[in-house]
């Protein structure tokens, strides 16, 4: 309980001070004549009210938490590109200023109320575009990216094989049934040999979005569909996720792996619960991954689920050929993968490590804003190639 109020007191404290930074640098340095200037505080005050609020409401009342979602969303996305845009040009301003003061420019009141004020206007034009920008791009048509990986130990029966991988979709309060059904559409129109879900479907318990997610159980593929949790799925009710899905068709792998194909013709899926199932009552992660590739034919090649890219490191004694991985979202917003690389050894792509290799997606979904800056969503198609004899 401790850990949990000292989170929300820093999380509100966090919130606070970037409000406040937005009012001193938006409304009190350029001197917004009145009403504006008071007009904007009130702005300002309610919509960092707007977003805990909006998460209190849908706890109780998901109908209502999901009217008040999209705006305390919309502006969660806008302040950060707002913050981080005031942020750069402070730092310009500062190096503007050192350079002022060693060429003994005098100050200027008038000429600093002059430059705030074109720096508020021209951020917020700026931050607004950006913002209408990464908001079409959430929204808009999920791009089929395709990407081709040659594995060594792939049978020549499967050389060709095609798997969709869908990941961090985050069905909840502004992610319903409508844009699942559009993904179900188009994952089925390729004709995929196999679907992969690595994780954080949902933002919610199965009693608030059972309905969002029922289209899943259309989803075909010749070898099935198969699901590893995210750190979402506990954050959501793990156990009661993993019933649903399974009585919707999908296959749900918790730290274990099934044989695709027939004998030697043949390659391994593994699946693995999410990095973080031990906080919450799982196995560690070297449990799970002992328990999902311990004891395999080595001859055999693997792909292996997991929800975050750490994993992949962690998996190197177990000859993996392929990792699948997602959680990242490529930075969703620039430049937020600047942080995320701090935490994960793989932000977006396809990367080789030795003789294994690892594909993180960046994701279907979003999460929080409804707003993707410069790492579009995708639909994943992977076609598997038998690699050639290494000369």
């Amino acid at each position: 309980m401790t850990r949990v109020l000292v989170f929300i007191a820093v999380v509100l404290a966090i919130a606070v001070g970037v409000h406040y930074y937005l009012w001193a640098r938006l409304v009190r340095d350029p001197h917004l004549p009145a009403p504006w200037r008071g007009l904007a505080s009130i702005a300002l005050v309610l919509l960092a009210v707007g977003m805990p609020l909006a998460m209190i409401v849908g706890r109780k009342h998901a109908a209502a938490g999901r009217v008040l979602a999209w705006p305390a969303f919309i502006w969660m996305g806008l302040m950060f590109l707002l913050s981080t845009t005031l942020a750069a040009t402070d730092l310009l301003r500062l190096v503007a200023a050192l350079v002022g003061r060693a060429g003994g420019l005098p100050s200027n009141p008038e000429r600093r109320t002059a430059i705030a004020r074109l720096v508020a206007s021209a951020v917020t034009a700026l931050s607004g575009g950006l913002a209408i920008a990464a908001f079409r791009s959430a929204r808009g048509p999920i791009a089929v990216h395709r990407v081709t990986v040659e594995l060594a130990r792939l049978p020549a029966a499967h050389d060709g094989f095609r798997l969709v991988q869908l990941t961090d979709i985050h069905v909840g309060s502004t992610i319903g049934r409508a844009f699942v059904e559009d993904i179900v559409r188009r994952a089925n129109g390729l004709e995929p040999d196999l679907i992969a879900l690595t994780g954080d479907l949902v933002d919610g318990s199965v009693a608030d979005l059972r309905d969002a997610v029922a289209p899943l159980g259309a989803l075909r593929a010749r070898h099935g569909v198969f699901f590893v949790s995210g750190n979402h799925e506990y954050f959501s009710g793990a156990d009661p996720w993993f019933e649903e899905l399974t009585r919707l068709g999908i296959r749900v792998l918790r730290n274990e792996r099934v044989a695709i194909g027939d004998g030697d013709d043949g390659f391994d899926l593994a699946g693995v619960d999410d990095h973080s199932a031990e906080r919450f009552g799982g196995v560690a992660p070297a449990v799970a991954l002992e328990r999902a590739l311990g004891g395999r034919d080595a001859r055999r090649e693997v792909v292996l689920l997991a929800h975050q890219p750490r994993s992949f490191l962690d998996a190197e004694p177990f000859a993996v050929g392929l990792q699948l991985s997602g959680h990242t979202h490529g930075g969703q917003m620039w430049p937020f993968g600047v942080f995320v690389r701090m935490s994960q050894p793989f932000v977006a792509g396809l990367h080789r490590r030795r003789d294994a290799q690892i594909y993180v997606s960046r994701g279907t979904g979003y999460w929080g804003p409804p707003m993707r800056l410069g790492a579009p969503a995708e639909i994943t198609e992977l076609v598997l190639r038998r690699a050639p004899p290494s000369t």
